[in-house]
């Protein structure tokens, strides 16, 4: 089966000490996130945990645990943005991770380092233009270490729209990225549904009468659509992650259509079948028959094309403080 560590926290940044002692031990217990009496013992033995993808924003850990991992293959996927402190206040230095993806690539290649630009969200101190530049330069950076970059839009959830507000009701901060002026922190609006009043994707002219970041519509909503001005940026980092030699691919987007950005899976059962080398091999063959990793996998967003997996996270509160993260309690 396939491990994943993990879509709830971020198990090789603040927990890969307890994680390396799960795998001595091989085996761990998992609580169901819905419903903390039901737990499931999980092997995490090599010859049942066929492989393992990380989640995190340091891949420093895993680095550091070449020898615990030898017998299980794994790719990383990490969640660089490079946003304000204010957004993620306990974040890893952008150099540092650089430095660090640079080692696992050169260690374990180029397809087993993946780079996450996720959430794009857009507000007046990370607009349209900041992205263009910020991943503009990222992308430059990470060219020839990853191949691969995964983006999503941001999405309301409860917890992080009440961290949201609470930015948005401080008055005007500072702005790190340009230090002279005072700026009032306000979310734009993703989506054509949302909360009245928001602004636009912070395009000069535009403006948009329904407002919000999603509305806390979710994927639910049939009538949810990214802005054009969305998509015109999308369409602007697609053509940054080409130029930078990396296959850009959507994390549970349904919207992107024409924008060079093609539908992908996190946990992508085509990529664990290559970095195993057993491209000829079914799922059933390589993952037995109770997890089937060539399916969709169901119990997460409708549009979410990861292959079933097994979470071995929890969900709680988070030292890195990301005010729009969903996982975060």
């Amino acid at each position: 089966m396939i491990i994943s560590v993990s879509r709830r926290c971020d198990i090789p940044r603040f927990r890969f000490g307890w994680f390396l002692e799960r795998l001595e031990a091989g085996f761990v217990e998992v609580s169901n996130p819905y419903n903390a009496a039901q737990i499931k013992t999980v092997s995490l033995k090599p010859a049942d945990a066929g492989f393992l993808v990380f989640w995190t924003r340091d891949p420093g850990p895993v680095l550091a645990a070449r020898e615990a991992l030898e017998n299980y293959p794994f790719y990383v996927m990490t969640t660089l943005t490079g946003y304000p402190k204010i957004l993620e206040p306990n974040v890893p230095p952008v150099n540092e991770v650089i430095a660090s993806m640079a080692a696992l690539s050169k260690i374990y290649g180029s397809q087993r380092t993946v780079w996450r630009y996720d959430p794009i969200f857009l507000t007046s101190i990370t607009d349209y233009k900041f992205h263009k530049s910020n991943f503009y330069e990222l992308a430059s950076r990470l060219g020839g270490i990853t191949k691969r970059v995964i983006i999503s839009i941001y999405d309301e959830y409860t917890g992080a729209s009440r961290r949201i507000a609470a930015l948005e009701n401080k008055g005007r901060m500072k702005n790190e990225g340009r230090p002279e002026n005072e700026v009032r922190f306000k979310m734009f609006q993703h989506y054509n549904v949302g909360i009245p009043g928001n602004d636009s994707a912070g395009i000069p002219g535009n403006d948009c009468a329904n407002g919000g970041a999603g509305g806390g519509t979710g994927d639910s909503d049939n009538n949810r659509r990214l802005l054009p001005e969305i998509k015109d940026l999308v369409s602007e980092l697609a053509g940054i992650a080409d130029s930078a030699g990396m296959r850009i691919q959507s994390c549970a987007e349904d919207d992107l259509a024409g924008c060079g950005v093609e539908p992908g899976a996190c946990i992508d059962c085509e990529l664990i079948k290559k970095i195993r080398g057993e491209t000829n091999n079914t799922a059933a063959e390589l993952f037995g028959p109770d997890i089937r990793p060539d399916i969709r996998d169901k119990n997460q967003r409708p549009f979410c094309l990861c292959s079933q997996a097994v979470d071995i996270g929890s969900y709680g509160p988070c030292p890195a403080g990301c005010v729009y993260c969903y996982a975060r309690r």
